[in-house]
């Protein structure tokens, strides 16, 4: 239910944002398309130099790995060209989202939250095309269960009929690498 609210709250406030924006541009991450991975994003205008945006990630199972992501990044950003979506830019933006993934016999599944900074540069390849390449790390906290395969952990878990997580703890990471082809709409 918490869950539901906060998506609510984000949509809504973004949309409210959009309505007045000069212009918004929808993009999708080469990158992430390679790895048979979608990751598809808005970015508006809202100053003069400045623009927000909203990111999502889905990977589910890429070239048969075990690995199942759910992400949403919302961003700002400050264009140093004076003219937003061009040229060099740094944001400021969270991550957030699920993970469940089975890397070299261990399981981890859980979720993950955190703050970055991205660097980058749009460069434009048409009157309405965009290429943005950036770069970002920050700290993220995770919450999970991390447990060896043939374990049954799934089943051993609830106290109570709460599932407990055993771990716990905060990582310097990259929280966005990409490419995005980004299309201006408005």
């Amino acid at each position: 239910m918490k869950k539901k609210l906060l998506m609510t709250v984000m949509l809504s406030t973004f949309w409210c944002v959009a309505t007045r924006a000069q212009m918004i541009a929808a993009n999708i991450d080469a990158l992430w398309a390679v790895m048979m991975s979608p990751s598809i994003g808005l970015e508006m205008v809202v100053g003069e130099r400045s623009t927000i945006g909203l990111n999502g990630l889905l990977v589910h199972k890429p070239y048969g790995k075990n690995i199942k992501l759910l992400e949403l990044q919302p961003e700002y950003r400050y264009y140093f060209s004076g003219r937003p979506m061009f040229r060099e830019f740094i944001g400021i933006g969270a991550v957030g989202g699920t993970h469940d993934i089975e890397w070299k016999g261990k399981i981890y599944d859980g979720m993950n939250i955190g703050l970055g900074v991205t660097f980058g540069y749009v460069m434009p390849i048409g009157k309405r095309f965009n290429v943005d390449f950036h770069a970002g790390f920050g700290a993220v906290y995770y919450n999970h269960k991390e447990y060896f395969t043939g374990d049954q952990y799934d089943a051993d878990s609830a106290v109570d009929g709460l599932e407990k997580n055993n771990a716990s703890g905060y990582y310097l990471l990259p929280t966005r690498i990409g490419v995005s082809i980004t299309y201006i709409i408005k």
